[in-house]
């Protein structure tokens, strides 16, 4: 029979205490992060049927699809300074309820220039809500804990695939024609209100600080805060000045860059990849879509536990951004074989999905305070550009050579990039 003893029971009830704070916090963040991903990248199937009907090419569609990036990266900065300072509860709300608008007002584009410019203010409507989110966790969970929750939150990401692959096919394909409007105009539509309804509850029932969590009792309250004070004491607090100029900060940015030409490359382009294997129903190209994000969800959360547990950081974000790279050379390379390109493809998002959760053990493990907000924002924008320079260079690749091979090899390159920059992070900077 185990010996109980005053520290057993310590951390048996904070154990207790940051599963209750869990259940409170990450199911209503993570549905608020997937129905924001749903809306930002289901124009990867709107491209299915609004291409043809509107007459763009896939350059046109890779500029606008990564025209949210621009109004995104403009943006991000300030809007996470101002979540510091106002509370991630008014702020995001306001963030969900914009974005659903203008997600929604989608339907209503007809040229190449309303495409550019519907993205682009998506992009800034948008802009602060994932680092607000990041910056927010900072509040509630210490260094120690970060990984495994910021997996959680991010399976947001994989699971907008499984239910968004599916649910835009099934849209497409059985609302097109009603009441004159095609099947990708009721898909922005049905998609993007949500957005609106979400922001409210955010409103309504998000708790900015632990000090003000009437759900906690006055014991919990101060274990919490007594956390994260200890884990704040061994940063620096930066001023707003110094983490823009970092060198540390910027070369976190340049690792987040290349991770996420790999995860935008994928996500914009994945439907079009399936249809290039022979799949032609819009219903069936979003349910194979559903397989790699499946799989992901699980490895992703499974890698993040195993670098909470050991402490380690670098080499969990650097050998799934291996494993991202291989998937992804592979998918060309058996491309003739439909199933098994998939599962190239399936093995390449496993590792993309992975690497992008573990990064943020990196930054947040050196910024505190208002430089956390700047720095968090500012790595996040910059990384995010990946969002405009990836889907551009896909669908310029594929209209001067006729296939999306070129371009996916040049996601795998960028995937090679960001683990060496992994890599050259110090561990005694990162690891526990």
């Amino acid at each position: 029979m185990p010996v109980v003893t005053d520290e057993t029971q310590a951390s048996a009830f904070e154990e207790a205490l940051y599963r209750k704070v869990a259940w409170r916090l990450i199911p209503l963040l993570l549905l608020c992060y997937v129905i924001a991903y749903l809306d930002r990248v289901n124009v990867g199937f709107a491209k299915l049927q609004m291409m043809d009907l509107l007459g763009f090419s896939d350059t046109i569609y890779g500029l606008g699809a990564g025209m949210f990036f621009i109004g995104y990266f403009l943006f991000e900065v300030p809007s996470n300074i101002i979540l510091h300072r106002v509370g991630a509860r008014v702020w995001i709300g306001r963030i969900m309820i914009s974005w659903g608008l203008i997600s929604a007002a989608m339907m209503f584009v007809t040229t190449p220039m309303m495409f550019y410019v519907m993205r682009f203010l998506l992009g800034i409507a948008e802009a602060g809500f994932f680092p607000g989110i990041i910056l927010y966790l900072t509040y509630w969970y210490p260094a120690e804990r970060r990984g495994r929750i910021t997996a959680m939150f991010m399976t947001g990401i994989a699971i907008a695939g499984v239910i968004g692959g599916p649910l835009s096919g099934y849209i497409m394909k059985y609302t097109d024609g009603i009441y004159g409007w095609q099947g990708w105009q009721w898909m922005f539509l049905l998609e993007g209100l949500p957005s609106v309804a979400l922001g409210l509850v955010v409103i309504m029932l998000l708790d900015d600080r632990i000090s003000e969590a009437k759900w906690l009792s006055e014991e919990e309250r101060a274990l919490l805060i007594a956390n994260i004070d200890k884990d704040e004491a061994n940063k620096e607090q930066d001023s707003l000045t110094r983490v823009m100029t970092s060198g540390r900060v910027w070369h976190c940015a340049a690792i987040y860059f290349s991770y996420v030409m790999g995860l935008y490359g994928v996500s914009f382009f994945l439907p079009t990849i399936i249809k290039s294997m022979g799949h032609t129903d819009m219903l069936e190209i979003g349910l194979i879509s559903m397989i790699p994000y499946s799989v992901s969800v699980i490895v992703m959360l499974l890698v993040a536990k195993n670098a909470d547990r050991t402490g380690e950081r670098r080499w969990h974000v650097a050998i799934p951004g291996l494993f991202g790279a291989l998937g992804l050379a592979l998918s060309v390379i058996l491309a003739k074989d439909g199933n098994l390109a998939i599962a190239a493809l399936t093995l390449g998002l496993c590792g993309i999905m992975t690497t992008l959760p573990l990064f943020w053990s990196l930054p947040t493990a050196f910024l505190a305070g208002t430089g956390a907000a700047a720095g968090i924002a500012l790595i996040n924008s910059l990384g995010n550009l990946a969002g405009f320079v990836s889907p551009y260079a896909v669908g310029w690749l594929k209209d001067a050579t006729g296939s999306t091979n070129t371009g996916v090899y040049l996601l795998a390159a960028a995937m090679v990039v960001g683990v060496v920059l992994t890599l050259a992070v110090p561990k005694q900077l990162v690891n526990r």
